[in-house]
C-alpha cells in the first residue's frame, strides 16, 4: 500500500461521501429507533398490529427513511472506492462490493415490512392476521442483521484503509475496525445465541460513536493549498 496524496478530487470525494454518511445516520437511525422502534414489539403481535394501523404515516415514512438511506449507501460505497483505489485498488473494490451487498440486503429486506402491512391490512382473507405479520416483522429484523454482517467485513476493511491512508489520523481507522467486530459479532449473536443479543447491544454504541467522527471528518477534509 502507498498513502495518499490529497487532491481537490479526492477532498471534493470526501466531502460529498461525508454528506452521504450523514444522511445515512440520520435516516437508519430515524427509521429504526425513532419511527419503527416505538411500533413494534416482538412479544405482543397484537399490539404491535394495532399500534401500526393507528400510525400508517409514520410506518410509511420509516420505510421512506430506509429507501433514502439505501440509495446513500450505494453512492457512498462508490465515493469511498475513488477516494481509496489510488492507495489500495484489490482492498478499495472489496470494501464496494461487501458494502453493496449490504445494501442490496437491507433493501430488499424491506418486502417484509411491505408485506407485513399488507397483510395488516387484508385482515378478511388472513387468519392470525397479528401473529403472521409479526413473523415478517421479525424477517426484516434477520435481514438487517444478516446485511450488517458484510457491512462488518466493509467495515474491517476500511478500518485497514483509513489507518494505512496517510490522509486521516489512525484512530478513525482503528474506530472502524472496531466497528466491524461489533458489527459481525451483534449479528452472530442474532442468529446463533439470541439470549446473548440484548446484553451486547450497548456495544453498538461504539459503532455510532466511531461512524459519526469518520463521518465528520470526511466532511471538513479541506484541497491542497
Amino acid at each position: 500500500m502507498t498513502a495518499l496524496k490529497l487532491t481537490h478530487d479526492l477532498a471534493r470525494n470526501a466531502r460529498f461521501a461525508g454528506l452521504f454518511y450523514l444522511v445515512i445516520i440520520v435516516t437508519g437511525l430515524g427509521a429504526e429507533l425513532g419511527l419503527r422502534a416505538p411500533l413494534i414489539d416482538f412479544g405482543d403481535a397484537e399490539a404491535t398490529a394495532a399500534a401500526i394501523l393507528a400510525a400508517p404515516g409514520r410506518f410509511r415514512l420509516a420505510i421512506a427513511a430506509d429507501l433514502v438511506m439505501a440509495l446513500s449507501d450505494a453512492g457512498l460505497a462508490i465515493l469511498l472506492y475513488l477516494i481509496f483505489r489510488a492507495m489500495a485498488p484489490g482492498l478499495a473494490l472489496s470494501a464496494m462490493v461487501f458494502r453493496l451487498i449490504q445494501t442490496v440486503l437491507i433493501a430488499a429486506s424491506l418486502m417484509a415490512l411491505l408485506t407485513a402491512w399488507l397483510v395488516l391490512t387484508r385482515t378478511d382473507a388472513l387468519p392470525n392476521t397479528p401473529t403472521l405479520a409479526l413473523v415478517f416483522f421479525d424477517l426484516h429484523a434477520h435481514g438487517y442483521d444478516l446485511g450488517l454482517v458484510f457491512f462488518g467485513v466493509n467495515s474491517l476493511i476500511m478500518g485497514l484503509l483509513v489507518w494505512r491512508s496517510g490522509l486521516f489520523a489512525r484512530l478513525f481507522g482503528a474506530g472502524l475496525a472496531i466497528a466491524g467486530l461489533v458489527y459481525i459479532v451483534g449479528s452472530g449473536l442474532r442468529f446463533f445465541a439470541p439470549d446473548w443479543s440484548p446484553a451486547f447491544m450497548p456495544a453498538y454504541g461504539l459503532t455510532i460513536l466511531a461512524e459519526t467522527a469518520f463521518c465528520l471528518r470526511l466532511m471538513v477534509q479541506k484541497g491542497p493549498r
